[in-house]
Protein backbone atom coordinates (compact mmCIF):
# COMPACT_ATOMS: atom_id res chain seq x y z
CA UNK A 1 0.00 0.00 0.00
CA UNK A 2 1.41 3.47 -0.91
CA UNK A 3 1.63 5.93 1.73
CA UNK A 4 -0.99 8.27 0.74
CA UNK A 5 -3.91 6.94 -1.31
CA UNK A 6 -6.35 9.65 -3.05
CA UNK A 7 -9.32 9.49 -4.23
CA UNK A 8 -12.94 10.98 -5.37
CA UNK A 9 -16.54 11.42 -6.93
CA UNK A 10 -16.83 10.82 -10.43
CA UNK A 11 -17.07 14.37 -11.62
CA UNK A 12 -14.04 15.30 -9.84
CA UNK A 13 -15.46 18.04 -7.61
CA UNK A 14 -15.03 16.50 -4.52
CA UNK A 15 -11.40 14.84 -3.80
CA UNK A 16 -9.70 13.25 -0.79
CA UNK A 17 -6.27 12.25 0.36
CA UNK A 18 -5.98 9.57 3.19
CA UNK A 19 -2.21 8.32 5.03
CA UNK A 20 -1.76 5.02 5.17
CA UNK A 21 -2.48 2.14 6.89
CA UNK A 22 -5.84 1.94 6.11
CA UNK A 23 -8.71 -0.83 7.45
CA UNK A 24 -9.25 -3.27 5.31
CA UNK A 25 -12.68 -3.19 3.24
CA UNK A 26 -15.31 -4.33 5.07
CA UNK A 27 -19.09 -5.19 3.17
CA UNK A 28 -21.72 -3.66 4.53
CA UNK A 29 -24.96 -5.26 4.04
CA UNK A 30 -27.07 -3.37 5.44
CA UNK A 31 -30.24 -1.78 4.28
CA UNK A 32 -28.98 1.89 4.63
CA UNK A 33 -25.96 0.44 2.63
CA UNK A 34 -27.66 -1.27 0.08
CA UNK A 35 -30.14 1.59 -0.45
CA UNK A 36 -27.55 3.93 -0.73
CA UNK A 37 -24.77 2.23 -3.01
CA UNK A 38 -27.65 0.50 -4.91
CA UNK A 39 -26.39 -2.63 -3.37
CA UNK A 40 -23.47 -3.93 -0.83
CA UNK A 41 -21.72 -1.15 1.45
CA UNK A 42 -17.53 -1.76 0.14
CA UNK A 43 -15.71 0.19 3.50
CA UNK A 44 -11.91 1.10 4.21
CA UNK A 45 -11.85 3.52 7.20
CA UNK A 46 -8.74 5.52 8.33
CA UNK A 47 -8.59 8.18 11.74
CA UNK A 48 -9.70 11.67 10.94
CA UNK A 49 -5.71 12.65 11.95
CA UNK A 50 -5.00 10.72 8.65
CA UNK A 51 -7.30 12.71 6.68
CA UNK A 52 -8.17 15.49 4.63
CA UNK A 53 -10.19 17.03 1.95
CA UNK A 54 -8.32 18.42 -0.41
CA UNK A 55 -11.34 20.07 -2.95
CA UNK A 56 -14.93 19.53 -1.23
CA UNK A 57 -17.40 22.71 -2.31
CA UNK A 58 -19.68 20.04 -3.82
CA UNK A 59 -19.76 17.82 -0.71
CA UNK A 60 -22.91 17.15 1.35
CA UNK A 61 -23.65 15.38 4.39
CA UNK A 62 -26.80 13.65 4.82
CA UNK A 63 -27.99 12.39 8.17
CA UNK A 64 -28.67 8.90 7.76
CA UNK A 65 -29.43 8.21 11.66
CA UNK A 66 -29.09 9.51 14.76
CA UNK A 67 -26.01 8.72 15.61
CA UNK A 68 -24.21 9.00 11.70
CA UNK A 69 -24.45 10.46 8.66
CA UNK A 70 -23.13 10.02 4.77
CA UNK A 71 -21.05 12.13 2.33
CA UNK A 72 -21.52 12.86 -1.32
CA UNK A 73 -21.16 15.00 -3.90
CA UNK A 74 -24.25 16.87 -4.31
CA UNK A 75 -23.21 17.50 -8.04
CA UNK A 76 -22.59 13.81 -9.35
CA UNK A 77 -23.94 11.66 -6.77
CA UNK A 78 -21.23 9.89 -5.53
CA UNK A 79 -21.71 8.05 -2.04
CA UNK A 80 -17.91 8.91 -0.73
CA UNK A 81 -18.14 8.13 3.33
CA UNK A 82 -19.51 7.01 6.03
CA UNK A 83 -18.90 8.75 9.46
CA UNK A 84 -20.07 8.53 13.07
CA UNK A 85 -21.62 11.62 14.75
CA UNK A 86 -19.08 11.37 17.98
CA UNK A 87 -16.16 9.24 15.88
CA UNK A 88 -12.76 9.47 15.12
CA UNK A 89 -12.31 7.93 12.28
CA UNK A 90 -14.32 8.60 8.78
CA UNK A 91 -15.11 5.35 6.68
CA UNK A 92 -14.25 5.95 2.92
CA UNK A 93 -16.34 4.44 0.23
CA UNK A 94 -13.11 1.96 -1.25
CA UNK A 95 -14.61 2.14 -4.87
CA UNK A 96 -13.95 5.92 -4.50
CA UNK A 97 -9.75 5.44 -4.16
CA UNK A 98 -7.78 5.52 -7.27
CA UNK A 99 -6.26 2.22 -7.66
CA UNK A 100 -3.81 0.42 -7.08
CA UNK A 101 -4.61 0.49 -3.06
CA UNK A 102 -3.66 -2.48 -2.26
CA UNK A 103 -6.37 -3.09 0.33
CA UNK A 104 -7.76 -6.62 0.61
CA UNK A 105 -11.62 -7.08 1.93
CA UNK A 106 -11.52 -8.63 5.44
CA UNK A 107 -15.61 -9.17 6.86
CA UNK A 108 -18.74 -8.72 6.08
CA UNK A 109 -21.09 -6.73 8.43
CA UNK A 110 -25.04 -6.84 8.81
CA UNK A 111 -25.51 -9.94 7.56
CA UNK A 112 -28.84 -11.07 8.74
CA UNK A 113 -30.19 -7.74 6.69
CA UNK A 114 -28.50 -8.95 3.34
CA UNK A 115 -30.42 -8.59 0.49
CA UNK A 116 -32.12 -12.02 -0.61
CA UNK A 117 -31.21 -12.01 -4.54
CA UNK A 118 -27.52 -12.46 -3.73
CA UNK A 119 -25.49 -15.07 -1.45
CA UNK A 120 -21.92 -14.87 0.41
CA UNK A 121 -19.95 -17.44 -0.50
CA UNK A 122 -16.22 -16.08 0.21
CA UNK A 123 -15.43 -17.67 2.67
CA UNK A 124 -14.74 -13.93 4.74
CA UNK A 125 -16.22 -13.91 8.44
CA UNK A 126 -20.09 -12.91 8.24
CA UNK A 127 -21.03 -10.86 11.55
CA UNK A 128 -24.40 -11.47 12.45
CA UNK A 129 -25.53 -8.28 14.34
CA UNK A 130 -28.54 -6.60 12.67
CA UNK A 131 -29.34 -2.59 12.63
Amino acid sequence: MADRLTGGCLCGAVRYEARAPLRGVAFCHCGQCRKWHGHVGAYTNVPLDRFELVREEDLAWFASSDFAQRGFCRKCGSSLFWRRNQGDTISIAAGTLDGPTGLRPTRHIYVPDKGDYYEITDGLPQEGRTV
